[in-house]
């Protein structure tokens, strides 16, 4: 009895581990991974993903679905992702909004630090300063030395409080203590036809979407955001080579995954996402488009969300900025 006892416990014991052997043999990932993007199609987000969308599914070895849920400033396809099972297959895209939003709103459904991981910076992407050419002032210096002389008169458009046009914006009256009108719009289209328009004065854009009209003389650049010249934009001078290295707003791409995730499972989302933002073609694709592309471990990338956050907190909280 003993013997059979023993046999039926080692039978049961083989049985238990080759029932758990194939789950335990299979790599990650072994299925389509969701990307959710918070935001419509055609935004910067959704572009830069889109581009690389390839060059990720060969690095995974699976497919690679874009998902886009707008919303809520970003806020409804985070929270999705993480409210998302923790098992690498659902994983969110999206920009700075990740670091600006916990100072912007009072109630968000998550907390960016505690249910969400990083996986991997995928981008970073200027901002450009535009005048519309009849502005008298056309050169940074002269557009600080007007805001002195006449504060309260140059009117600078923005896609809307709390967006990335108007939080530049801010940054550049918090660093040069000037004061000008902010007049927002209901998203970046409206104010940047109304800037070719010369209803408004100046306006942070993106590149991508300003290219058009600086080629057209429609508007004019003054001073482009980053730590060097953009390709997509050669001519046009750093804000820190005029003088003005602290404004310098960038938007920030990034991948996040579900508090929980394993380890191996962000270690190879991580690789896969550097892979593919680094593959040459998408290289050249994006730059085109303004983008530089890094690609980062989980922990690089968590520490730059963690400094912006601190970073754009000050700004909130200076210029008053309230999202209802």
């Amino acid at each position: 009895m003993i013997i059979r006892s023993i046999a039926m416990t080692f039978a049961a014991a083989a049985l238990s581990v080759g029932l758990a052997s194939p789950s335990l043999a299979q790599d990650f990932p072994q299925k389509a991974v969701t990307i959710v993007v918070p935001f419509g199609a055609g935004g910067g987000t959704d572009n830069l993903v889109r581009t690389f969308q390839p060059a990720l599914q060969e690095a995974l070895g699976v497919p690679a679905v874009v998902e886009n849920r707008p919303g809520g400033g970003s806020t409804i396809g985070t929270s999705i992702v993480a409210q998302a099972p923790a098992d690498g297959y659902t994983v969110l895209a999206v920009d700075t909004a990740i670091t600006v939003n916990p100072a912007l709103y009072d109630n968000l459904p998550y907390d960016t630090l505690e249910d969400l991981v990083p996986v991997s910076m995928l981008a970073t992407g200027p901002v450009i300063l535009l005048a519309h050419p009849s502005a008298e002032a056309q050169t940074m210096d002269a557009i600080i030395e007007k805001a002195n002389a006449e504060p309260g008169t140059l009117t600078f458009a923005s896609g809307g409080n709390g967006a990335s046009t108007h939080l530049a914006l801010e940054l550049m009256k918090l660093v040069t203590d000037i004061d000008v009108i902010h007049v927002p719009y209901k998203g970046t289209g409206p104010a940047t036809t109304d800037l070719v328009g010369g209803h408004v004065q100046y306006m942070f854009n993106g590149i991508s979407a300003s290219r058009p009209h600086i080629d057209s003389g429609a508007l004019v650049p003054i001073a482009v955001t980053g730590d060097k010249r953009n390709p997509a934009v050669p001519d046009v001078p750093t804000f820190a080579e005029l003088g003005y290295p602290d404004v310098n707003p960038m938007s920030i791409w990034g991948v996040w995954a579900p508090k929980g995730t394993p380890e191996d499972a962000v270690a190879t989302l991580s690789d896969a996402f550097a892979t593919a933002i680094n593959n040459p073609e998408v290289v050249a694709k994006l730059n085109e488009l303004g983008f530089f592309t890094v690609g980062s471990s989980p922990d690089e990338y968590g520490a730059t969300a963690k400094s912006e956050m601190d970073k754009w907190a000050e700004v909130v909280k200076s210029a008053n900025i309230v999202v209802e």
